[in-house]
């Protein structure tokens, strides 16, 4: 049985001292959690809100003829100001992916987000090369936050 798309029944391992047959079963009521898109074309959203989780799309630079730092300064600008939009900010990060097109970039992309990161408050991240779609893009940042 379901309830909007969602398992109305969960099982549990067995309470103690039963036979290893014998499971808890607990109902589940849940409701469709409304989805909210924020700057939306035909092919992507640069904010979806689900809950009170924020995602954001990738983000470049604004000047593709700038260098790794003045490129990552500008996408951290853009998350600052989608997540300000979706009401949350860079202290409720829960994880940023860091696409570069050149692993040589990585000291001077890591200096600029080191001094914007929230500290105490990091959030998990990865960084890794890869070949990035938009011409002269040296750096594209991906975050997901907590509302």
């Amino acid at each position: 049985i379901t309830t909007s798309g969602f398992p109305a029944l969960q099982r549990y391992p067995p309470e103690p001292g039963t036979s290893s047959g014998k499971h808890r079963t607990m109902t589940i009521v849940a409701e469709r959690t409304a989805i909210r898109r924020i700057d939306q074309n035909h092919r992507r959203a640069r904010v979806v809100v689900h809950g009170d989780t924020i995602y954001l799309a990738g983000q470049c630079g604004d000047d593709m003829t700038g260098d790794a730092g003045q490129q990552t300064r500008e996408a951290l600008a853009r998350i600052d100001r989608l997540l300000a939009e979706a009401g949350s900010d860079n202290s409720r990060l829960l994880s940023v992916q860091i696409w570069l097109s050149d692993m040589a970039d990585f000291d001077a992309v890591n200096a600029v987000y080191d001094a914007w990161v929230v500290s105490g408050e990091t959030p998990a991240r990865c960084c890794g090369e890869v070949k990035l779609a938009v011409p002269g893009a040296r750096v594209e940042i991906i975050a997901v936050a907590a509302a």
